[in-house]
């Protein structure tokens, strides 16, 4: 075999290497950014779930004052309910 033909073989194989060894350098710079954007974001979904624990006590005390609300309306229509019910109504104090 001709050296020179193995030359021009290899010529595009190594070019492709370099090619591939600046491609991959060009972005290393970028890493330490898209880490600290990455930190950054994760912090704020770490704040908002903070913020949703923080919210969990004034849910709690709201649901326990509509509860006693609830309670007492209840009762209110029971005891209406009770009185409507045991009205007594004669036949000669009705009208047509």
């Amino acid at each position: 075999m001709n050296p020179r033909l193995n030359h021009l073989r290899s010529l595009p194989m190594l070019a492709l290497m370099l090619l591939t060894t600046l491609l991959a350098g060009c972005g290393i710079n970028n890493i330490p950014t898209l880490d600290e954007q990455a930190k950054a974001a994760w912090g704020q979904v770490q704040n908002q779930y903070q913020r949703r624990a923080d919210l969990i006590p004034n849910l709690v005390e709201t649901v326990k004052g509509y509860a006693q609300h609830e309670q007492e309306t209840l009762t209110a229509v029971i005891e209406a309910r009770a009185k409507a019910t045991s009205i007594q109504v004669d036949a000669s104090t009705l009208d047509n």
